[in-house]
């Protein structure tokens, strides 16, 4: 499992970022929404021993799904352990899981978790709609990035 970029809140835990969902989609609307964790996924989590890479998320039956997250193993539990790759319910109104239930069913449109964090204590995923990006969408949002990065080092060097 790849170490994810991490950065750090103001209580010390990790944010981990799912910074390949924004190079593969288009993200519109996002949403905070509560995670229901087993003890030692919160110890992992907190170690930020997360991987976001490949996961997805699904309505079914009013609820919402996280798929496909892996949380390693914390080892100070011992013979005690979670399973890595689970599906965990997410917490969230029903107005509003039906509200990304409607959006889902467009054709090309899925759920991705953009950001795993702590915020007063309990895990939250801020979760994003995405709609899939071709080859030269990617292609031309690269290009941007480099052109905007060459003019801050251009007006950098002007100062």
């Amino acid at each position: 499992m790849a170490k994810p970029k991490k950065k750090h809140s103001k209580d010390g835990t990790p944010t981990i970022e799912n910074r390949r969902a924004r190079h593969d989609y288009f993200i519109g609307d996002e949403l905070e929404v509560g995670v229901k964790l087993v003890g030692t996924e919160v110890k992992a989590v907190r170690d930020g021993n997360v991987s976001l890479k490949e996961g997805y998320i699904s309505v079914d039956h009013g609820e919402l799904t996280l798929h496909n997250v892996t949380i390693g193993e914390y080892p100070p539990a011992g013979q005690i352990q979670h399973a890595m790759s689970r599906r965990r319910r997410l917490l969230a109104h029903k107005r509003e899981i039906k509200r990304l239930a409607r959006q889902v069913e467009q054709k090309g449109v899925t759920l991705i978790p953009l950001k795993l964090y702590f915020k007063d204590g309990f895990a939250k995923i801020l979760l994003g709609v995405g709609t899939g990006k071709a080859q030269h969408d990617k292609r031309r949002s690269i290009k941007e990035r480099e052109i905007d990065r060459d003019l801050r080092r251009a007006m950098s060097r002007r100062a």
